[in-house]
């Protein structure tokens, strides 16, 4: 029985695996509207959070956008783009001609970047997950000594 079980879970592994590259664009596609519905959330009230990220991701990947630097044009419903977006950043820099912005699209370029550093990623999940469990565990022991600890007081 539990050989069959185990021989099931690792078909399903295997066959989410092979249709991996199949769901990969629709993957994409939902990731970079979400994204571009994110992006009208930038620099409003409440939301500093995702200005910071926004604008570190635009400054340390050189890029701009999640597809390019129009995608900011929605936003602004201007020819402008953040000041993060800027080759040489300056005070209003966003203002400026096109030709002073980053082209490459952020989304591609994180993806990318993802993909090559996809096991230091892995390796920090796993460590999180693996302090998360030791956690949980010293706390339930802790609980499970203080139970203990009030039954034969009381």
């Amino acid at each position: 029985m539990a050989q069959r079980r185990v021989c099931t879970d690792m078909a399903s592994v295997f066959l989410s695996l092979a249709s991996v590259p199949v769901h990969e664009a629709n993957i994409d596609r939902y990731a970079q509207q979400d994204l571009k519905k994110g992006l009208h959330l930038y620099d409003t009230p409440g939301n500093v959070g995702l200005t910071n990220a926004w604008s570190i991701i635009q400054t340390d990947f050189r890029c701009c956008g999640v597809s390019n630097y129009t995608d900011w044009f929605e936003v602004y419903n201007a020819t402008r783009v953040p000041d993060s977006c800027c080759l040489e950043f300056s005070e209003s820099c966003g203002l400026h001609a096109p030709g002073t912005w980053w082209k490459a699209p952020c989304y591609e370029t994180v993806k990318i970047w993802l993909q090559e550093n996809l096991l230091a990623v892995g390796v920090f999940g796993l460590c999180t997950a693996l302090v998360q469990i030791l956690g949980l565990t010293f706390a339930m022991t802790m609980y499970c000594q203080v139970v203990k600890a009030d039954t034969y007081c009381a």
